[in-house]
């Protein structure tokens, strides 16, 4: 079949303006990544290790500083030119004792229901809250309902995911707000607590955390916030429906303490031509409490090192300088990826290139690029190379927040884009483990990855 296939590369490449004899080397050392990938691959194992013997690594945790040691040490194994520790101060929130919540249609007639706590909420008083419940739709709803509807009630956030949109993505973001700003938004008119649907396109009992912000509450004024799992959501809607006047208890114990000191990691090989333009490569070692954080963002993690490991593997020497970045707190600040760039721009650092993975280790389809068109119609030529191998997806649009602020003229930012269809499933939950990572998924996104980087490599930046 690989002898089909070239032919009509070349022949697609050629007319595209591309060099016959590029195409044919191109192609010849991205068969060889893929194939590196898929039969001697690291990527999941290093998953397996990282998911199942360490496990969530929420910032500010003993797991956090686990993951930081584990990825200093296995990138010091892989033999290449530079690895460091780059400290950076992170927050640290506990959820303390598993949340409980229940509806209550009378007097000691009571359904349990699955919560948790989002990330950065106040605990409940001692004993918990229990209060009648007002749902809307999102904070314009709120606004319109007023303090006399809001009052001394429990405010329930119950606007789902949009199932039509094929791009999850866009569905997320149509929805997230409600978590992020609802209980900031909801203690303005009294509201004595806030739950939230979880952001979840399938029906199911595991609730989804995520960050949740107050803005500028003073202490006294914040109140608790949880998310609800879709099923609970569901129930809870049809109950009130049925009676306006049932009632929501919610217990929660967790806990905002003092920044902590933590790290990114990260990895160099040194370029061969040109040293001081730098390339990167990462995603986030944090992840949050509930799950190992496999998907989320474990994936991108092991992709990211397989990164250096397959171009040491099949004997690749870049030009060009290349970092693996495993950035800290990605979830719940995005401090790792604020002081990478800080300290990049501080020492007048050239990056010329980013690539991030923070979007599930499912089939990789593509990328997303932010870039000028120039690099954008570079990039365009290359997509037949990735054709064989079922990489469709070449759009202009976002990166990843960890290398967002590395942002300048005339750089390449770049996401891998894997298939997001089931990524929601997932996403801040209980069932974000090792399990639902499919192996032969997880390489082929790598060996995509190094693929872009090394093109990136071979013929720079326009």
């Amino acid at each position: 079949m690989l002898k089909i296939i070239i032919p009509i590369v070349f022949a697609i490449l050629s007319l595209n303006g591309y060099a016959q004899n590029d195409a044919k080397e191109d192609s010849v050392i991205l068969k060889k990544i893929y194939r590196t990938s898929l039969l001697n691959g690291k990527s999941y194992a290093w998953l397996d290790y990282l998911s199942n013997q360490i496990g969530g690594r929420l910032s500010g945790s003993v797991n956090a500083q686990l993951a930081v040691e584990w990825g200093e040490k296995e990138l010091k194994k892989l033999g290449i030119d530079k690895v460091w520790l780059q400290p950076v101060m992170v927050p640290k929130w506990t959820r303390g004792v598993t949340e409980f919540a229940y509806i209550e249609t009378e007097p000691g007639k009571t359904t349990n229901v699955p919560i948790c706590a989002l990330g950065g909420s106040v605990p409940t008083l001692i004993g918990g809250i229990k209060a009648t419940v007002v749902e809307v739709q999102g904070v314009e709803e709120l606004r319109k309902l007023g303090t006399a509807a809001i009052e001394g009630k429990i405010v329930f956030y119950n606007r789902p995911m949009q199932a039509d949109l094929i791009e999850t993505f866009k569905a997320y973001g149509g929805c997230v707000d409600q978590r992020y700003s609802g209980a900031a938004e909801a203690a303005k008119f009294g509201a004595v607590g806030v739950i939230v649907r979880s952001m979840n396109l399938r029906l199911d009992d595991f609730p989804h955390t995520g960050a949740m912000s107050y803005g500028d509450l003073n202490d006294n004024d914040k109140i608790p916030a949880a998310a609800i799992s879709t099923n609970g959501a569901d129930l809870l809607s049809s109950m009130l429906k049925l009676n306006p006047k049932v009632k929501f208890s919610l217990n929660m114990n967790c806990r905002t303490w003092k920044d902590v000191q933590s790290y990114n990691v990260i990895g160099e090989i040194t370029g061969a031509e040109f040293p001081n333009e730098y390339m990167v490569v990462g995603g986030h070692l944090d992840s949050w409490d509930l799950g190992d954080g496999s998907h989320d963002d474990g994936a991108g993690i092991v992709q990211s090192m397989e990164v250096l490991r397959l171009f040491k593997e099949i004997g690749y020497k870049p030009k060009r300088s290349i970092r693996v970045v495993m950035f800290m707190n990605e979830e719940n600040g995005l401090r790792g990826g604020k002081k990478y760039a800080k300290v990049a721009k501080s020492k007048k650092e050239n990056h010329v290139f980013a690539l991030e993975s923070d979007a599930g280790g499912f089939t990789p389809r593509g990328f997303s690029f932010d870039c000028n068109d120039e690099n954008f119609e570079q990039v365009q030529g290359w997509k037949p190379l990735f054709e064989p191998y079922l990489i469709h997806s070449f759009t202009k649009g976002g990166s990843g927040a960890d290398i967002g602020p590395l942002k300048k003229e005339g750089m390449v930012l770049a996401g891998l884009r894997p298939d997001s269809q089931r990524y929601f499933d997932y996403h801040h939950a209980k069932n974000d483990t090792f399990d639902a990572v499919n192996k032969r998924e997880l390489e082929l996104g790598a060996a995509t990855m190094t693929s872009l980087i090394y093109l990136f490599d071979k013929y720079g930046v326009k």
